[in-house]
């Protein structure tokens, strides 16, 4: 059919023009194959040359109503456009029939947090081996919990970066970008019992060490942060940056100033900090629902 040789076409000159990846081909293929089926079996068309706005905007509505993710949506209306832009530049038409589509708004994922009665639970006393590994694993977590600090920003912190007479943390983040981090006396007394513990074998400044005496690693603060949280949380994810959403989620549940957050966790702007809004707004309809009569 017409149709085929269109697409094997395009198909081709992915593969071996534009060289494209194995991967990329393939979801091409599959969306094409797709859209080929919805116009055949819609509209009776066998020439995607022909096919006119509205029709590619039904096929959009039809995965919608289908409940297709927004992502997958767009990425196949990307398709579309490559398509027949590629159908264009062959003139095999003249008017781009994509030109009507628009993409969808993406669903925004809410940030994942633990809740505060587990957070309580993961910092007991019998949590943690009262050893250097046990010491040092407890102030991995109650870093990244207690400053909200990221990963990368954790594994390049220095000893002298802390200054725990005044209770703060000196921390570089994107782009070299400084800040200075208040933190708790609790985790004062954490950090002075873990460096009476820490001796390097290497010559090393960095703060937080391996047994071995060496710098830790991002996969090794990964590995003891999924360890312990696995035994507090069913959260599918269990990283740092779990721990940096649930430091903001806390402080912001707890009537903190979301400018004073921004400046925390080291946003260059406030849109970025607004996100956690909405888990405060989402806690906050859960207790109408619960509560008022007519909820």
């Amino acid at each position: 059919m017409y149709v085929r040789f269109m697409i094997t076409s395009f198909i081709d000159f992915l593969k071996f023009e534009k060289r494209a990846s194995v991967h990329t081909v393939k979801s091409y293929q599959t969306d094409l194959d797709q859209f080929q089926k919805y116009l055949l079996f819609q509209y009776e068309l066998d020439k995607p040359q022909e096919a006119k706005g509205p029709m590619l905007r039904s096929w959009v509505v039809s995965m919608m109503e289908e409940g297709l993710n927004p992502s997958s949506v767009n990425r196949k209306i990307a398709t579309l456009r490559t398509f027949y832009g590629f159908l264009k530049r062959k003139n095999h038409i003249t008017q781009d029939p994509t030109k009507i589509l628009s993409a969808l708004k993406k669903r925004k994922k809410l940030p994942a947090f633990v809740e505060e009665k587990s957070m309580e639970m993961l910092f007991q006393e019998d949590t943690f081996t009262d050893n250097f590994e046990g010491i040092r694993d407890r102030t991995i977590l109650e870093l990244l919990y207690g400053s909200g600090i990221r990963l990368s920003e954790l594994v390049n912190l220095d000893v002298n970066d802390l200054n725990l007479p005044a209770r703060t943390i000196r921390v570089f983040g994107k782009r070299a970008k400084e800040r200075i981090v208040p933190v708790s006396t609790t985790l004062v007394d954490l950090l002075q019992k873990y460096l009476s513990l820490r001796a390097p074998e290497e010559d090393t400044n960095r703060l937080i060490l391996t047994n071995s005496g060496k710098a830790v690693y991002p996969v090794f603060v990964q590995r003891a942060v999924s360890k312990y949280l696995s035994d507090v949380t069913t959260l599918s994810q269990k990283s740092p940056h779990v721990l940096r959403h649930t430091y903001a989620t806390h402080l912001l549940n707890r009537g903190a100033d979301l400018n004073a957050i921004k400046e925390l966790l080291g946003h260059a702007n406030l849109a970025a900090t607004q996100i956690y809004t909405h888990n405060s707004i989402e806690k906050l309809k859960k207790s109408h629902q619960q509560a008022h009569p007519k909820a």
